[in-house]
């Protein structure tokens, strides 16, 4: 069975609680953590699943602890944010978060969305056992290498450490280089979201990629979408 642990950081005592019956019934195990220091330590004591952070923790902020936890784990992160402030959102996907939800949030709509983060993790992380063969399923697009068998990516030979989220982004245009690709197109096979969602989840995850593969590599397609550069 895939673990299910989740680790949630809120200072609101009505909301922790509340969303952690709400986690608990739905099959997920919780720790919770009224602070982000105290959600640090709950971290290091047993390396959650997935990580649900509130952006405005006392202690350590929610975006600090995210930093902190992708500094040493690919573990991934939902950031809860009281303000659909674009900064808000920004600042948490840049500090590495994968998804993000806007308070106040429908319950199902929560743990969809974290079935569907969990979802994605566990496809790249089966993938990555999966590949065997250092040599096979090899692209190549000038000086970045994308080995999509041992799910690893060299950019001149030198490795490229990529988020499980990022990995499944490069994938996403490597299976089509110079054709456009939508944003709602990328949500749905990225961040299966069938139903929609916020394309600034899709913007700032390609500065994020286009930071470690090449500015250049990524090109946007205005009103349109984003393309790999064959």
């Amino acid at each position: 069975m895939a673990d299910t642990h989740v680790l949630f950081v809120e200072d609101d005592d009505v909301i922790r609680e509340a969303t952690q019956l709400t986690l608990e019934r739905d099959g997920f195990t919780v720790t919770a953590a009224a602070n982000g220091l105290e959600g640090l330590e709950a971290f290091h004591a047993r390396r959650p699943a997935i990580a649900l952070l509130d952006v405005m923790v006392p202690g350590l902020d929610g975006v600090s602890l995210c930093r902190r936890i992708r500094d040493e784990s690919l573990v991934p992160v939902i950031m809860l944010s009281a303000r659909a402030d674009p900064i808000d959102v920004v600042l948490g996907l840049e500090a590495g978060a994968d998804d993000y939800v806007t308070k106040p949030f429908d319950s199902a709509v929560l743990v969809a969305r974290i079935r569907a983060v969990l979802r994605r993790f566990v496809r790249a992380r089966g993938a990555q056992d999966a590949g065997d063969d250092p040599d096979a399923g090899t692209l190549r697009f000038g000086d970045l290498e994308i080995d999509t068998e041992g799910m690893e990516v060299r950019r001149a030979g030198e490795p490229v450490p990529l988020t499980p989220t990022e990995m499944r982004l490069l994938l996403e245009f490597s299976t089509a280089p110079g054709t456009v690709l939508s944003r709602d197109r990328l949500l749905e096979r990225v961040w299966d979201y069938g139903w929609g969602g916020d394309t600034r989840v899709v913007d700032v995850h390609v500065q994020r990629l286009r930071g470690k593969i090449g500015q250049q590599r990524i090109e946007t397609v205005r009103g349109f979408g984003y393309k790999l550069r064959g």
